[in-house]
């Protein structure tokens, strides 16, 4: 019988971070829903698909093989055979990603892959709605949360470390639109399961936020 950790929270909230030093903590899988979802988005956006055009986003994406394995002990993300790590963490594809997310075609098929990955293995699952529909007999659920302010600042850090021009009040709209569409989509939208614990880091540091998460792990 699997071990299910499930972290969910709106986008900039650390998820990925903390899932992966939870992971790393209990010697579990980490899997990065969001990269999957950003990995079938990359898909769509670089063959010029309008997101608009439901029909065709559920066509194309069936034509997208996503699958996710360690190389060296870390997580690559390959789209039909290829390595697409590098093109997953642009606006771009995080917009287009919010999108097409919505589309029950998209999301059928990527929830079964997880469904299967967390099935056979003990798992650190991050997402928008993993305790609430991917995996909700999860072992431990958290919600994990930061203001948009505090969220817009630790995406613009991480941009400027890269040597991208941008901006925060500009990051910062970008978050509080996204939030509104994840939260107000009809399918799986994004919100704290009744049994989650939840999880607001604004002024917690990553070690406490990962502390806090293998407390509540038996």
């Amino acid at each position: 019988m699997s071990y299910q950790i499930a972290i969910d929270g709106p986008a900039g909230a650390g998820k990925s971070t903390i899932a992966k030093l939870v992971a790393k903590e209990k010697e579990f899988i980490y899997v990065d829903t969001g990269a999957m979802y950003r990995a079938m988005a990359y898909y769509l956006f670089s063959n010029h698909i309008d997101p608009k055009k439901e029909a065709l986003v559920a066509e194309k994406c069936m034509e997208a093989d996503i699958t996710i394995q360690y190389e060296e002990g870390e997580q690559v993300v390959l789209l039909n055979g290829k390595n697409v790590n590098a093109h997953l963490r642009t606006e771009e594809v995080g917009n287009m990603a919010s999108f097409t997310s919505k589309n029950p075609k998209v999301r059928e098929r990527l929830t079964s892959l997880q469904k299967e990955l967390a099935s056979r293995n003990n798992v650190v699952m991050d997402g928008r709605d993993i305790g609430t529909c991917v995996l909700p007999k999860a072992d431990v659920k958290v919600y994990l949360t930061a203001s948009p302010k505090v969220r817009a600042k630790r995406r613009f850090d991480e941009l400027a470390a890269k040597g991208e021009t941008c901006d925060i009040q500009k990051i910062e709209e970008d978050i509080i639109k996204r939030d509104e569409q994840d939260m107000n989509r009809e399918i799986a939208p994004l919100k704290q399961a009744e049994d989650a614990v939840l999880i607001d880091s604004s002024s917690m540091t990553i070690e406490e936020v990962v502390k806090k998460i293998l407390s509540l792990c038996r």
